[in-house]
């Protein structure tokens, strides 16, 4: 029983992570289709956003099965319910990375000045690079993995200040860039937010590894 158990524990563990692989990659590939202006590239994410959905739907009932099936305690009982709070976290990346994706067509002929654009795809890596270290924080109950994640956090936040200074700035200029500015803040918004998921999810990483609650933003 107990072997089984474990097995069935990685296996969520690995469904976890995959569902954090699909979330970073809907993410990767509206900020590459955002930057290359590929309004094609973004076609899938209606697709992709219902794959997530599924994982999200599935994990929770597996989370739930071995929680009424083992009765977990200590570890095992944090790794279920970091399991099932990653869930919600990653769908909502996911979910961020398809809303970006919807203003890809938006922003593909759009005379945004290069200064609103500028920040953002630098927001992007250091968002990305968050969620994937927290993602393996989780994976390898390694936390040294994110011992910057509120250092970088406070760089996005930074970032999107800037985003938004240089839109109003823009909109102020011509008003005739109001919509498209208007969508660069919103992209940095959504970014922002993405971080503070990968700030949750280190939390719940901590607390899943050590027994400690911690409080990073």
């Amino acid at each position: 029983m107990v072997e089984k158990f474990r097995a069935e524990l990685r296996s969520l563990k690995g469904e976890v992570v995959e569902m954090g692989d699909l979330a970073l990659d809907m993410l990767q590939r509206a900020v590459k289709a955002l930057e290359t202006r590929d309004v094609g590239a973004v076609k899938s994410f209606d697709r992709d956003k219902k794959r997530l959905a599924d994982q999200d739907h599935e994990i929770e009932q597996e989370c739930l099965r071995l929680i009424a099936l083992y009765q977990p305690v200590a570890k095992d009982l944090r790794t279920i319910a970091t399991a099932l709070k990653m869930n919600t976290y990653l769908y909502r990346i996911g979910r961020y990375g398809k809303d970006i994706a919807i203003l890809v067509p938006d922003l593909a002929d759009a005379p945004v000045s290069s200064d609103c654009l500028d920040g953002i795809p630098v927001m992007a890596d250091l968002v990305i690079g968050m969620v994937t270290d927290a993602l393996t924080a989780f994976e390898r109950e390694d936390l040294s993995v994110i011992d910057d994640i509120l250092a970088r956090e406070e760089e996005v936040d930074a970032l999107r200040y800037d985003v938004l200074r240089e839109s109003l700035a823009s909109m102020v200029d011509d008003p005739g860039r109001i919509t498209w500015c208007t969508d660069c803040i919103m992209i940095a918004r959504y970014l922002e937010r993405c971080g503070d998921h990968a700030c949750k999810i280190a939390e719940k990483v901590h607390y899943m590894v050590t027994g400690e609650r911690v409080e990073i933003r």
